[in-house]
Order: C-alpha cells, then structure tokens, then sequence
C-alpha cells in the first residue's frame, strides 16, 4: 500500500516547534531564497541563481585571455564551466600548489589577479537592495522578534549577498555574525566558540564568506575582517568550497561549519532548511554527522518544486528537429518514439537529499507533492485529516487531484511564518 502523509498534522507540528521559545530553532538560507523576492516587471530576479551568475561572469570576462585558459583547464579536468563554484574552487586549487613556477601555462600572479576579477564580478550582481519591507527576508525577520525567546534563534546562510543583514537592520533586530568593532571589524573567534553575545541578539552565520569580508596583509599576516562598505579594489573572501586555505581563510570558514555542527547537536535542536540542493558534500557531511551524533536534533529540508522533474528536454528538441531530416530507414518512427521516451524520463529532483531522508530519521525532506518523513518516502494527502485551522489549511493546495505543499518556496515559508505570529501571542 502506497504510504502518505497528513499534511495538516505535520503542519501543525511545524508550528508548535517554532512556538517553542525555550529551543534551539534555526533557519538555513541558500542559494534558492533571493529567487524568491518578488520584483518588478523585467527585474526578476533580484540576484541570479548560480547557472545564470555563471554566465554573466563569463560574458564579462570573456575577453580575458587568462580566464579563457582558465576555463580550457577546467574542461580538460572535466569539471563544469557553468558553474562559478566550481570555477573558483579549481583556481584556488591551482593556487595552491603554483609557488614557485607556472601552473597549467598561468603563473601565481595571474591566478591571483583573476580570483579578484572573479569576486569583483560576483559583488556587482550581488551588491543589491531588497525592493521593499515587505519580502520573505523581512518576514523572516517578523517572526524572529515577535516573541521573547530564552535561546538565541540562528541562522545560517552559503550565501554572499547582504540581504539577511538588511532585513534585519530594517527591523533593528540586533544580531552577531562573529566580528566585532566599528572600523575595520575583526573575527571574533572566542564571542563565537563560547557564545559570549546576549540571548536576544540573532546569530547570522556565514559559511561561505560574505562580499563585504576582506583580506589584507597587515604586518606580515593575512587578516580577516568586515566593512560596512562595499570596496571594488579589496581582496573579497568569499569561499564556496572547503580547500585548505591559509589561517586567515580557514578560521572564518572552520569555526563557523563547527559552529553549524554545534548548533544541530543541542538537544531537541530544529534546523530549517531553505533553498539548498545538498550539492555541498562538505555541508552534507557536516549536517548527517551532527544528526547521527544527536537523536533528538532535527532538520527539515524545505526543496522547492516537486520530487521528481523531467529532464533532457534539449535532447528530445534537437531529436525533433531533425526527426524528418534523415533517412527513415535509419531510425523509422517506432525507434525514434523509443528514443524520446529514454530520454524525456522524469529522475529525482534531489535525489543526494532523498538518499540522506531514506537512511537519517531525523532528517525530513519536504517537496511540493512528496515529502520524506521519519525516512518513509509518501505523498502529501489532505484526505487523511478533516480538521480545519485556517490558518494551516491555507497552505495546502489541490492541484490535478494531488495535494500539495509548497513551503519550499521561501516566500511561502516566511509567509507561513508571519500567519502564525499572531497565533503564538494568543496561545
């Protein structure tokens, strides 16, 4: 028998976790969440996702000859050229190792000068306002100071954008993101490895670095730190990958991962996590682990659009295009129906989470028709509870005689939140 899920009870948990004002709750946003900002006519999105930040980087940098060879190199490796993550973890790596001669025909000096083009062409695409005070972020925020809590509430985010700081600012909602001071703010290892900031100040904590984070050699020693502006000609640290850098990067980057290991091994912890794939084995190790070492953590996983998606429809436009082009003695109507039929296949929107979900109990996946939950894979089926709570039911959808539930849309999530404020006052 096909199992399937209560979407109103597990609703309702949802909320009673988040009411909790005496618990570890935290919020994971990635990449997934800026797509999520409403905008006007011809301004979507707000801040590309990576294939299309990808491909701006590589229009803008396309008369580069250092670049050009950068990008022969990384095919020749058979890593992807689509994605700037990738792009930038491969010069780094070439950094690494190019002391003292040339690496792959580009010298230290010409890796160096285009890992501050690269950065320098992220923070243009990445250096924006949210529209208005009315965006998920800000909703986010809402809901974070509506009740006084006995535990911090922490978020985490792989993103680079400023986008968390603004919306918290907007709402002056004090939070700490592990530098302290005014000027030329340092890196405070100790206020973050003892917790030394007050309960109701918010942990932002940036795993991947952030476009206002600099590096500079002050006395011989490359130093971390943060400005409130945003300067063109600085070394920016931004780091999506976990290569061994010098101290200077490594600390930022280790103290804050443990820092996420931390947080999921406190008792009846909840993590959320919003807009991420599971495409970072490092992260994903660093969350499985935690859960293994901690029965009464939780993650829930909020993925955006449905389990399973079509793929390689590109294929099936190009089969169709010359489908009556060649000789039909080659490939009769028969064997090209075969053909689309391989080839148009749905697969497994996310299948590394799905994979984790099946085996961790304490990891839940949610899609929009599907969701993973204590590692039974069933669909969403409103059938199963009569029970109405406006406020809960608004969130689940009939669509095609499929009950759905769309907080993998950030924007649906935060708006999910920002219903049940007022709830959490009256009870």
């Amino acid at each position: 028998m096909k199992k399937k899920h209560d979407p109103i009870k597990h609703l309702k948990y949802l909320r009673q976790s988040l009411s909790q004002d005496n618990e570890s709750i935290g919020f994971f946003i990635s990449a997934g969440c800026p797509l999520s900002v409403a905008m006007p006519n011809g301004k979507w999105p707000l801040i590309p996702d990576v294939a299309n930040l990808t491909k701006f980087i590589n229009e803008q940098l396309k008369d580069n000859d250092k670049y050009n060879i950068l990008l022969i190199e990384l095919n020749k490796a058979e890593r992807n050229t689509e994605n700037i993550e990738d792009i930038l973890s491969f010069l780094r790596s070439l950094l690494s190792v190019s002391k003292g001669g040339d690496v792959r025909g580009l010298t230290e000096l010409d890796l160096k000068d285009l890992e501050k083009n690269i950065c320098s062409e992220i923070v243009k695409k990445l250096n924006v306002s949210l529209p208005n005070k009315d965006t998920p972020y800000h909703r986010l925020g809402k809901w974070v100071r509506s009740i006084e809590r006995k535990r911090a509430i922490e978020i985490f985010t792989t993103n680079y954008d400023l986008l968390v700081e603004e919306s918290l600012e907007d709402l002056e909602i004090p939070y700490f993101d592990g530098f302290s001071g005014s000027r030329r703010s340092f890196f405070d290892l100790r206020a973050v490895e003892d917790s030394l900031i007050p309960e109701h100040w918010t942990r932002l904590w940036k795993i991947h670095g952030s476009i206002n984070w600099y590096q500079e050699k002050i006395d011989g020693q490359n130093k971390v730190y943060r400005s409130s502006e945003i300067k063109n000609d600085a070394s920016h640290l931004i780091y999506p990958s976990h290569l061994k850098y010098e101290e200077s990067r490594k600390m930022p980057y280790l103290a804050l991962i443990d820092q996420l290991n931390r947080f999921i091994r406190k008792k009846s912890s909840l993590l959320v996590l919003s807009g991420y794939s599971f495409n970072d084995g490092h992260l994903n190790d660093s969350i499985i682990n935690a859960l293994k070492a901690n029965p009464t953590g939780m993650v829930l996983g909020l993925m955006f659009g449905s389990y399973k998606m079509f793929i390689n429809t590109d294929i099936y436009e190009k089969l169709n295009n010359i489908k009556w082009s060649i000789n039909k003695n080659i490939l009769s109507l028969c064997d090209y129906q075969y053909h689309f039929e391989k080839i148009s296949r749905t697969v497994e929107r996310y299948p590394e989470a799905y994979r984790f979900a099946n085996e961790q109990h304490n990891l839940n996946i949610w899609t929009f028709d599907k969701a993973i939950i204590g590692t039974t894979l069933g669909d969403w089926d409103i059938s199963l509870n009569k029970d109405e709570e406006p406020e809960i039911v608004s969130f689940v959808y009939t669509e095609k005689n499929k009950t759905n539930v769309k907080l993998g849309d950030f924007s649906e999530f935060t708006t999910f939140l920002k219903e049940i404020i007022g709830t959490d006052k009256e009870e």
